[in-house]
């Protein structure tokens, strides 16, 4: 029954991620035209997007290959499974041991290589320039993430997520230099992966400027519409993995109630909101920058990053 019982737990995890990934980027669409004194869509326009994308024909360029019709459910697979790896609302589950940070990493390496190969795979020069800019920012953006990682690991004794979250709930953690400058290296890396201001400006379809978009121009109907999960989804795993490594708080140990689980579920649905507002106040708050200084951005990430885990080698006497 405790197996049966964690099972299902698992599942859950798995489907409400699922489900909150639309409604958190409408949210967040929504907040930020309130900023900007605008009724802007209801929150629920990504659910009615995706389904009116389903709907749609598939319409394909003639020398698309294999590639470029199985890239949308390889990249929405890998992008799914990363984030219903990442504890949410509670840890020790039956799938915990395969929540690794770097797998994760992995993971989200894994669709963006597919992707930038779709992008470039039609031969259009929109694609061409969105994947070339997707690799020079994934170039940056995961030596970032990485030393984020360490940094994290060397604190916490683990790579692994329910490890990690226990630990930063726990009194022995308390307020440090290098996991401050660890948290806001993966804030910015956040920022950068899912084509968010100040890196790309998801409202717009700019062709100078675009990162994402310019890659996936070529696709339609549901093959659009499994990309366009994946980026909710993406979204939603960076907005968890914050929540889990840095703010782990009421998150429920394996073996718990039905109303510890419930409590623990309220609460990380409340975390989101937070961190949708903090999201929509930044991006009303901040333009966007060139994309050649797009490195600098990274740059100070990856510093970050290195000096947070520097300073934890430093502290341990190495």
């Amino acid at each position: 029954m405790v197996v049966i019982s964690d099972i299902l737990v698992q599942l859950g995890q798995m489907t409400l991620v699922l489900l909150l990934a639309p409604l958190l980027t409408g949210v967040v669409r929504k907040m930020k035209a309130r900023l900007l004194r605008r009724k802007g869509p209801s929150i629920l326009q990504p659910y009615r997007d995706l389904l009116r994308l389903l709907r749609k024909e598939v319409v394909l360029a003639d020398n698309a290959s294999w590639l470029f019709r199985v890239t949308p459910y390889i990249t929405f697979a890998a992008i799914w499974v990363a984030a219903a790896l990442v504890p949410t609302f509670a840890t020790g589950l039956e799938f915990s041991w395969s929540a690794d940070l770097i797998a994760i990493v992995a993971l989200l390496g894994s669709a963006r290589f597919f992707l930038a190969l779709a992008g470039m795979d039609v031969g259009t020069s929109f694609g061409g320039i969105g994947s070339s800019r997707e690799v020079m920012i994934a170039a940056l953006a995961e030596p970032a993430m990485l030393l984020m990682v360490f940094c994290v690991a060397l604190i916490a004794g683990s790579t692994q997520l329910s490890t990690v979250a226990t630990f930063m709930a726990s009194s022995e953690v308390g307020l440090r230099v290098s996991l401050g400058m660890a948290m806001i290296a993966l804030i910015m890396v956040a920022l950068a992966e899912n084509a968010r201001i100040p890196i790309d400006n998801p409202a717009t379809h700019l062709e100078l400027t675009m990162v994402h978009e310019a890659m996936i121009l070529e696709y339609s109907g549901r093959h659009l519409a499994m990309i366009e999960f994946g980026a909710f989804l993406k979204l939603q795993l960076y907005v968890s993995l914050i929540i889990c490594v840095f703010f782990p708080w009421q998150i429920t140990t394996e073996g718990a109630g039905p109303l510890s689980y419930l409590v623990s579920a309220a609460a990380y649905i409340l975390k989101l909101v937070i961190a949708s507002f903090l999201l929509a106040v930044f991006e009303t708050a901040t333009a966007k920058v060139r994309v050649f200084r797009v490195p600098e951005f990274l740059g100070a990430a990856l510093m970050l990053g290195l000096l947070g885990t520097l300073l934890r080698f430093v502290s341990r006497g190495f």
